[in-house]
């Protein structure tokens, strides 16, 4: 299984010289199964560069599911940018959340209005399909490719993801709070074992504390979960816009002395699953 990372930031892109090794595009992973199966984890304007990779890998036909952990800006912003959906012959399933009482496709078609889009969701010329996903639901994507949804403590409410192909698993945990001075039980459950854990380090320990209703988590928190939960691997992800490569890129030195499985994703960075090293 081939992870790929296409936008690693949050809240907002940050492009410029102080982000440009890491990356300063929003929330976007792809994920690819040997039996093909395109899984694309949100839609933040990583989408947009993982578009033209499509475009060119495929010179017939692009079919996939693209799994949104919730609808916030850093996570949909770059869909209206998603060229593979203006090619006619392209099929995309968009599956996410009923949001705040209101239906996915309205809540997508809403960013598509002329207010701030010059075209509308219905001028794709793919064949696009909406889907609502429940809380524990499992998705069955070709012959042995299954992703479930795990609902997150996040304002208006977010979704976790675990993709199992065969015996191995990723799981996509963004955009999340754990408990005041615990982690949150269920995520470790719903990770347990995993071969890649995703997980969201926004803040650091020390602004844990300042933002605890923010509805993110620390890197102190994703490595906690990944030790309870005995991943395999660890990538820190949903980086704030003020972290800058060198800071970054210190903190990774600095943890892999004590846990070597850790790592930052970064944009362009491809993770090998399955291979007799689990290879970057």
């Amino acid at each position: 299984m081939k992870v790929t990372f296409w936008g690693v930031r949050g809240s907002i892109p940050t492009p410029g010289p102080e982000t440009v090794r890491v990356g300063g595009n929003t929330s976007c992973v792809e994920v690819c199964t040997p039996d093909d199966d395109l899984i694309i984890l949100d839609a933040g304007t990583g989408i947009r560069p993982l578009g033209l990779s499509l475009q060119a890998r495929y010179k017939d036909r692009v079919i996939g599911h693209i799994f949104l952990s919730h609808t916030h800006w850093d996570h949909i912003q770059g869909l209206p940018f998603f060229s593979p959906a203006r090619r006619r012959g392209n099929r995309f399933t968009i599956l996410g959340e009923k949001r705040v009482d209101e239906r996915l496709d309205r809540v997508l078609a809403g960013q598509y209005m002329d207010t701030y889009l010059p075209f509308s969701l219905r001028e794709m010329d793919a064949d696009i399909l909406v889907k609502e996903v429940r809380d524990g639901e499992t998705v069955v994507l070709g012959e042995h490719t299954l992703v479930t949804a795990q609902r997150m403590d996040h304002p208006g409410g977010c979704f976790s993801y675990r993709i199992r192909w065969h015996d191995l698993a990723v799981v996509y945990a963004t955009d999340l709070r754990h408990p005041a001075g615990a982690l949150d039980e269920r995520l470790i459950e719903f990770s347990r074992g995993a071969d890649l854990l995703i997980h969201d380090a926004h803040f650091t320990p020390e602004e844990i504390q300042r933002f605890p209703d923010w509805g993110h988590s620390s890197w102190g928190q994703a490595i906690a979960v990944a030790e309870a939960a005995d991943v395999k691997r660890l990538a820190l992800f949903h980086y704030n816009p003020t972290a800058t490569d060198e800071v970054l890129e210190a903190l990774e030195k600095k943890l892999q002395t004590k846990h070597p499985y850790i790592f930052l994703s970064r944009e362009g960075l491809t993770v090998h699953l399955g291979a007799a090293d689990d290879s970057l």
